[in-house]
């Protein structure tokens, strides 16, 4: 339903799942557990695996706090897109591996759910991808101390507010992981 043009195919994109990301996230093993069973799915079903990695100071390119975290594999062969900004399509080069791959949807999972995830799932909605977010396979760390609500209730307003995102020609909402369908 995406209003991009012969863009038919679906992409899972991995957000910032990043050690020095996710080291305090809030319940981390699951959500880390459920995006290892979406990779497994994705690849099964030839479906693209994209990596986002996010690089800043405390975030320095190479090392380890900016690896992906030890349980996920990322594949040489998978397209790599390295950011500097929330949206994982600003100022990189995420739009032109999409186009290449022909996909129109996106299927979001990753970290921080307040930050670079609601970040990218607006970027790709306004640029006409349908975009999905899972609900069980996103996460953030505890921002209470800055006057944040507690991680739980990040997440669960997100995965509330994007069920009911909509815009013309466009498809937006949230599955769990056990209900994802790739095609």
């Amino acid at each position: 339903m995406s209003t991009l043009k012969n863009r038919p195919n679906t992409a899972l994109l991995v957000v910032d799942m990043q050690n020095g990301v996710v080291a305090r996230a809030h319940a981390r093993d699951a959500v880390v557990a459920n995006i290892c069973r979406l990779v497994e799915l994705a690849r099964q079903e030839k479906v693209p695996v994209v990596w986002v990695e996010h690089t800043e100071s405390h975030l320095p390119r190479g090392s380890d706090a900016w690896r992906i975290v030890p349980e996920l594999s990322p594949d040489a062969a998978e397209p790599h897109i390295e950011k500097s900004y929330g949206d994982a399509f600003e100022d990189t080069e995420l739009e032109i591996v999409l186009s290449s791959l022909g996909v129109g949807k996106l299927v979001l999972v990753g970290a921080q759910t307040d930050q670079c995830i609601r970040a990218t799932l607006h970027g790709a909605f306004v640029r006409g991808y349908d975009a999905i977010l899972v609900s069980d396979a996103h996460t953030t760390e505890d921002a209470t101390k800055w006057g944040a609500p507690p991680p739980d209730q990040v997440i669960a307003h997100t995965n509330l507010y994007w069920t009911h995102e909509t815009a013309p020609g466009r498809l937006a909402g949230t599955v769990a992981t056990k209900d994802v369908a790739f095609r």
